[in-house]
């Protein structure tokens, strides 16, 4: 079922089964309407609810129309922060709510043909932990410990415990006890989609800032703070943002969807290491730490982009589309490991001054001693890895070392 009523977006409510055809969508000189056929909503067959909810929504037309049928359901708290927050307002919630593909009906008694689904993180926390750092936050203990999912058509709401261990978890489902599911009782294709969950990355990428420092001298005299590099997004520098990316760790076989995020030691542009968020399997909730030596230099976000964009050849292409109208935008740089090595990534954009809608136009990789602005990724890539092969114009240019900040 490939229609969403209950979103991120959806903040107002609606009336279903009505005289008023639902427009679906525009097909050609046509439109397509839609009748709503879910499980969710509360029925307006009476005169009693018409009454009650027309004065809980402030809505009095609901008492006078005539499109009502004796079918017609009120749709309402469909957006899916209002709704969980009204369900179970005692978690913390994170911002980024994902909404993923899945085929339930293997795994849920009766026929259901929905598939669209929302996954949201749900977080205990307390500002009570003993001799803890809350940092810049209100509180100074978190934990993942529910998954929240929301059909994104019926609206049902599941809350599933992901983390058993956690007591303040423990307790709230002793006060609600047929409130929380066990995460085995996740369908296994929403299991599948379980991501690290960003702002519990966030926060813990913070505290590693300081917290990385092991010896208690080198901690007291903060002689190894790092920082969160900067890259130049949109023409202006801001931090780079934790990343989701599809890699294959040292020592692991096979690719895994993880969370990655750079340092940089504090005063200084290179970079000293990364941290990801594993999602996949038996690795799922694990952190991985890996440090650079400090002897050696490895370029740093900053010293790339400085690279990038002092290099005559390509620094004259970015000027040439900075003109008549239009500017060119350095999207967001990822840093992308590889082996023994490291790839960044960096989308180029055009967008007009008026009515602005960004295209990409370019892809600039640097690895190693090399610069490469193709069309597209697969041309970069091919130049880089299979030379030989590439007939398309790209820009190949070499790493100037003297030009780095």
């Amino acid at each position: 079922q490939p229609r969403i009523y209950y979103g991120e977006l959806t903040n107002n409510y609606i009336m279903t089964s009505t005289k008023t055809q639902e427009l679906d969508y525009p097909s050609g000189d046509d439109n397509v309407y839609n009748t709503y056929d879910g499980t969710d909503g509360v029925s307006l067959n009476s005169f009693w609810r018409r009454l009650v909810f027309a004065q809980y929504l402030k809505d009095w037309q609901m008492l006078l129309t005539g499109n009502f049928t004796p079918e017609t359901k009120l749709l309402f708290r469909r957006n899916i922060r209002q709704r969980i927050q009204a369900i179970a307002p005692f978690l913390r919630y994170d911002a980024d709510p994902y909404l993923v593909i899945a085929d339930t009906s293997e795994s849920e008694s009766g026929v259901n043909e929905n598939y669209l689904y929302w996954i949201v993180d749900g977080y205990t926390t307390s500002d009570r932990y003993p001799y803890a750092d809350p940092g810049d936050n209100q509180f100074n203990y978190i934990r993942n410990s529910v998954k929240v999912v929301i059909d994104a058509y019926n609206g049902d709401v599941s809350f599933y415990i992901a983390d058993p261990e956690d007591p303040i978890i423990q307790t709230w489902s002793k006060i609600f006890p047929n409130f929380f599911k066990s995460l085995d009782e996740m369908p296994n294709s929403l299991r599948t989609h379980l991501r690290y969950p960003i702002d519990l990355f966030n926060i813990q990428s913070e505290r590693l800032l300081s917290y990385h420092m092991t010896d208690p001298q080198v901690f007291y005299n903060q002689e190894d703070l790092w920082r969160i590099p900067q890259e130049i997004y949109a023409g202006k520098s801001q931090p780079v943002e934790p990343y989701y990316i599809i890699m294959k760790l040292q020592k692991e076989t096979s690719e895994e969807f993880i969370l990655l995020h750079p340092y940089t030691p504090t005063g200084r542009n290179n970079l000293i290491g990364w941290l990801a968020g594993r999602s996949d399997g038996d690795q799922y909730g694990k952190l991985l730490l890996y440090q650079f030596p400090k002897q050696q230099l490895i370029y740093g976000p900053e010293q790339i982009e400085a690279l990038i964009n002092q290099d005559p050849v390509i620094s004259q292409q970015i000027s040439l589309w900075n003109q008549k109208g239009s500017r060119a935008v350095q999207g967001n740089l990822l840093v992308i490991p590889i082996e023994q090595s490291l790839l960044y990534v960096e989308p180029l954009y055009i967008e007009a001054e008026q009515n602005s809608l960004p295209t990409l136009v370019r892809v600039i990789v640097v690895y190693k001693n090399q610069i490469i602005m193709a069309q597209n990724l697969k041309e970069a890539l091919d130049a880089i890895f299979n030379p030989d092969q590439s007939n398309t114009p790209i820009i190949v240019r070499p790493v100037e070392e003297t030009s780095l900040p």
